[in-house]
């Protein structure tokens, strides 16, 4: 992370530029709206400020009222369309993850960020991702509402608890970027930060593999066998009593709607 003073965060990711030419946009022409307004006070402020004896009697056609009124209602709808439409597709882009985006379960709770993986490893406060690889995060919390924030990439989320939101992006240079909560979440707010490690794929693939550890999937046949969920929800030739089985099986149900 470079520490020195930036106006703006480093983008490093394939939708920052948007992000930021649509706020340089909106920038510009709230600035010239606003310069201009205010010139036009100033203006008008000198000119009659000795005298309220203004000539009111329209000396010009109605027509060119028209034209006026149209031009200063018009013009400003159309670039409010404009950016509004811009905005929506930077918005939408932003929301739909690619079908090839791998996976990984962010769990927030105060004052940390639990980072999971498929393969099972786990970390907190850290984040790896591969450079160039599109990631899908799915996220809830434990108790209040955080917000995933990632300022290099452009991106931030709310993270809530009893329900699930996602977020994702692609990292486009290797490094270590931050990861703040923008929502304010209780007395060490401040301190619930981390970092995002963007490596190369092959050094993604080697930390990946330092650990040996239980995958998701396993982690999670352990956890139901354990708990005895097999003896009504398992596959008839996996129980020992096929009468006991009383709920529908669990096989093939990840991923769809039941």
């Amino acid at each position: 992370m470079n520490e020195s003073f930036r106006l703006f965060p480093e983008a490093a990711s394939h939708g920052a530029w948007e992000v930021d030419y649509l706020t340089f946009a909106l920038l510009g022409i709230t600035t010239l709206f606003s310069v201009g307004i205010s010139l036009a006070i100033i203006f008008f402020v000198g000119r009659y400020w000795h005298t309220r004896e203004v000539n009111r009697v329209s000396s010009h056609s109605n027509l060119l009222h028209w034209a006026i009124e149209l031009t200063w209602s018009i013009g400003p709808l159309i670039i409010l369309m404009f950016m509004f439409a811009w905005g929506a597709s930077v918005f939408l882009r932003a929301h739909q993850p690619p079908n090839e985006a791998i996976d990984v379960y962010v769990v927030a709770k105060q004052w940390m960020w639990k980072i999971g993986y498929q393969n099972g490893r786990r970390e907190i406060n850290t984040l790896h991702v591969p450079v160039g690889t599109p990631v899908r995060l799915t996220m809830i919390s434990e108790d209040v509402i955080h917000s995933m924030f990632l300022p290099a990439f452009r991106i931030k989320q709310d993270v809530i608890p009893g329900r699930y939101t996602t977020l994702w992006f692609e990292a486009t240079k290797p490094g270590t970027y931050h990861l703040f909560c923008a929502e304010y979440c209780g007395t060490d707010h401040s301190r619930m930060r981390g970092k995002v490690v963007v490596q190369t794929p092959q050094e993604y693939a080697r930390w990946l593999e330092e650990e040996n550890v239980e995958s998701m999937a396993q982690r999670g046949r352990r956890h139901v066998e354990a708990l005895g969920c097999l003896k009504c929800h398992g596959q008839t030739q996996e129980s020992a009593i096929p009468e006991v089985q009383i709920g529908p099986p669990l096989t093939g149900l990840y991923g769809s709607h039941v």
